[in-house]
């Protein structure tokens, strides 16, 4: 546990803090952890501090003087966990329960008494995974044909929406970003208390987290990130007491700051003290003092600004219900008029009377909220799912976003909105004339997050300059320009990495030698003809909200650039498409949560039945998942209904780079690395192969190209699925990340001629095929990249706008002559192929 010698800060430190913090100074965490041992006057003028930041949010917010709390119901769904955290009274082992799990019928009485008394909100409390400890879990879920504790929550959500019309909040612990996508639709909001940041308090014998996998801080922190990605109302919080010592309770808090300031997410931090529980090995711990804790309330109200909701539980206060008002909270939590609380069954909720009583007597009217807080339901996209709308907006005030309380839940049906079609549904013509109304969305400075703790996550290696490392940086381009001669996939192996990233930092001579290497293992490889394809590309929805800081393309809804196009639109382009001579037609849309989940399959088949010869290259790994995720299946069941329904191959875009570190600075809520991997992975299983790509030249570095690579080499060598590797050239103009001063203004011409070179060289006798983009390179630059190991052009497009909203300057369409004229001034012969790379008979 933590050492309690230290003597802590000096009466002096905690005046310089104090006085900091009333003159709105930032405070770091040693003047933070400081104000934490404020007591007597020094706490009193502590907390006057705090109020007044919270009191000038709640009037910025609309709603001054307004404390808010929930009337809930609480559904402990499974008290089994896979966990063993000492302080903890609510998981349970299998013989004390009557069941595993409460059954469906159960979550319905519950939910339906709530919703007698006026509840609004359905609080989902569950342990973390119990089938992966108990098999009493796992033998109860198998009996009634749930895959896992996640798929029967989903169902209960559901069946609570439809069958009483309360409103999930979801708190199962620990989930992925995939399950964050999957339970998104029938929930607003979700919760995962972080707790603490103290990885020794998990990792030491005899700390309170101990032989616990799902309380490790570092899991728990990229929870409340992948829940920004996904774009989920999220509460979290800290547990004050369990043997932190006060800079380590400030670091936690540090930590929910920073994830709020990229993402926005974090609609409510709660500040919960600990109290010691009978039959658990920590009942001989103290309570958590409630000075403490007044103490901790008020540095989070001072570390999160007036903004943030900060709360705390009204039932483990002792009835000092003025101490945690003054000292900045402005929400009491879940109140239930009917079940106890779970969690903390010894602690009583007050009773609503007495909580509006309370409240008013310190100075402020207490009002219902619902589970998604005022902010998120007032914004809608991208934070409530269309199938939610009716549900939530049945309840809320529109004008405040609090709810009705007159209000009376009732069932409703969970299904698809109308679908809306229309727009600019001309811009793939009109992009190329009058181009595109402005050059960024009209919510550019909130969509991405927060641009300074973007900008923090850059390194200076993403200046796109290799490390000189090893042997030196003449050596390691000598030995590196050997290998590509005599063995250039060996350039792959870790025990090559300086040789390899010598090569991408190649420039002069030795950058020639490098692409004339290149260009004549593409021609042992695929000889001298440079292919292509007659395709249309068709962007059938540009609304998307998922917020990727390097897109151009995405609009939201009423945006004067954004589209729909319904199913019989995209049937009559790929109609004119085939009449134009194209074989192919390639699909792909923003995030759009307005398209149905059937639509993907619905757009497939009619093509298929309009054109029955047109391959049908369509659907990123992006919007494979997620649309999985809302139909709320695996990505293989997802998949083959797709192909089914006649889809031959899908776009390996969405790659950008594959790693992480730089995924979440350049895309924010797109897919992660190992979730792409295992859609296109799972595609070629099934039979419906890739091409692959590669996105450089924004916030990347060659460490990090090389990375890509392997991760594309390894797919290739389970699954052999891939088509051909395409690079692409980061377009910077119109990009948010770019304009917001962090990307670079894309890859140099050294850099374009290195990645294409070097995708001959690292992925041969893998990927045959390296193709290069005309409307990222232009005619002149494309022909440069077919000189150095390039061997296919890609396709006609007939229509690009994804592109063209960037910024390219190269237009949206080539002819067929356009592109063998091309190949001819590369000195080569142009040849017509299909999709797959075989020989076109059209």
């Amino acid at each position: 546990m933590a050492d309690r010698t230290d003597p802590g800060p000096t009466a002096a430190s905690i005046q310089r803090a104090l006085r900091r913090a009333a003159t709105g100074r930032a405070l770091d965490v040693d003047e933070a952890t400081a104000l934490l041992a404020a007591r007597g006057p020094a706490l009193d003028e502590l907390l006057r501090i705090a109020g007044e930041i919270r009191d000038a949010g709640l009037r910025e917010a609309g709603r001054p003087g307004v404390v808010t709390y929930s009337k809930k119901v609480f559904i402990p769904l499974t008290r089994l966990c896979r966990d063993r955290c000492h302080y903890c009274t609510f998981a349970t082992v299998p013989h004390r329960l009557p069941a595993a799990f409460l059954d469906r019928d159960e979550v319905l009485e519950i939910a339906r008494a709530g919703a007698a008394q006026g509840c609004k909100e359905a609080l989902f409390t569950l342990g973390d995974r119990p089938e992966e400890r108990w098999p009493a879990a796992r033998e109860w879920l198998d009996e009634r044909g749930y895959d896992s504790t996640l798929d029967y929550l989903r169902a209960c959500a559901v069946a609570v929406l439809e069958e009483t019309g309360l409103l999930p909040h979801l708190n199962p612990g620990v989930l992925s970003w995939s399950e964050l996508q999957r339970l998104k639709p029938v929930a607003p909001s979700m919760g995962m208390m972080l707790e603490t940041t103290a990885t020794r308090l998990w990792s030491e014998p005899g700390g309170p987290h101990f032989g616990s996998p799902d309380k490790e801080p570092a899991v728990r922190l990229r929870v409340l990130d992948d829940a920004g990605r996904v774009g989920v109302p999220f509460t979290t919080g800290i547990l004050i007491g369990i043997g932190e010592t006060p800079a380590e309770r400030v670091d936690a808090i540090f930590a929910i700051r920073r994830a709020q300031r990229e993402y926005g997410h974090l609609q409510e931090v709660i500040v919960q003290n600990f109290r010691a529980k009978p039959d658990t090995a920590m009942r001989g711990m103290p309570d958590a003092e409630l000075h403490d804790l007044a103490a901790t309330v008020a540095v989070t109200r001072l570390l999160l600004g007036p903004k943030a909701r900060v709360q705390a539980p009204p039932n483990l206060i002792e009835g000092e219900y003025d101490l945690l008002l003054r000292a900045g909270i402005d929400d009491w939590g879940g109140v239930s008029p009917l079940t106890p609380d779970h969690v903390n069954p010894e602690r009583p909720w007050p009773q609503l009377d007495e909580l509006a009583r309370q409240t008013e007597k310190a100075g402020f009217t207490l009002r219902e909220r619902l589970t998604i807080y005022p902010e998120y339901v007032r914004a809608g996209d991208p934070w409530l799912d269309p199938r939610l709308l009716p549900h939530v907006t049945a309840l809320a005030e529109p004008e405040s976003g609090l709810a009705v309380e007159s209000a009376r839940p009732a069932g409703r049906p969970w299904q698809e909105p109308e679908e809306v079609f229309g727009g600019r549904t001309d811009l793939h013509a009109t992009i190329d004339t009058s181009g595109r109304t402005g050059d960024r969305r009209g919510d550019f400075d909130s969509v991405y997050g927060d641009w300074s703790e973007v900008a923090g996550k850059v390194g200076p290696e993403a200046s796109g300059v290799p490390r000189a490392t090893g042997t030196g940086a003449d050596g390691d381009l000598r030995a590196g320009l050997r290998l590509a001669a005599d063995d250039p996939a060996a350039l792959l192996e870790p025990r090559h990495a300086d040789a390899a990233l010598a090569l991408f930092g190649a420039d002069g001579p030795a950058l020639d030698e490098l692409c004339r290497l290149a260009d004549d293992v593409r021609r042992d490889v695929v000889g001298d003809d440079v292919t292509y394809v007659v395709n249309r590309n068709i962007n059938f929805s540009n609304v998307c909200y998922v917020g990727c800081r390097f897109c151009a393309f995405a609009q939201r809804e009423r945006d004067a650039d954004a589209f729909r196009l319904s199913v019989e639109q995209v049937a009559d382009r790929a109609e004119e498409a085939w009449a134009a001579g194209a074989s192919e037609v390639c699909l792909q849309g923003g995030i759009d949560p307005k398209f149905p989940v059937t639509g993907y399959a619905d757009l497939v088949r009619a093509i298929k039945t309009r054109v029955p010869g047109m391959h049908v290259h369509a659907f990123s790994p992006m919007e494979i998942v997620t649309a999985a995720a809302k139909a709320g299946v695996p990505v293989k069941e997802w998949l083959t209904l797709l192909r089914d329904a006649g889809l031959d191959t899908i776009p390996g875009t969405a790659a950008e780079i594959l790693d992480d570190d730089v995924r979440w600075v350049l895309t924010k809520g797109k897919l992660p690395a190992v979730a792409w991997v295992e859609v296109v992975s799972t595609a070629h299983e099934l039979g419906i192969r890739s091409s692959s790509t590669m996105m450089y030249g924004h916030v990347d570095h060659p460490g990090q190209w090389l990375a890509h690579f392997r991760v594309l080499a390894g797919v290739q060598d389970r699954t052999g699925g891939f088509t051909e590797f395409v690079a692409l050239p980061f377009v910077h103009t119109n990009a948010p990340i770019y304009l917001a001063g962090i990307a670079r203004p894309g890859p140099t011409w050294r850099e374009n001629r290195v990645v294409h070179a070097m995708a001959r060289l690292l992925l041969h006798g893998r990927i045959d095929n390296i193709q290069c983009s005309w409307v990222k390179l232009g005619d002149e630059g494309t022909v440069a990249m077919l000189n150095g190991g390039c061997n296919d052009l890609g396709g006609t497009l007939m229509e690009e706008t994804i592109s063209r909203m960037a910024g390219s300057g190269n237009g949206s369409a080539r002819t067929e002559e356009q592109l063998q004229a091309i190949a001819a001034a590369a000195g080569r012969p142009a040849r017509k192929r299909t999709t797959a790379y075989g020989h076109s008979a059209r």
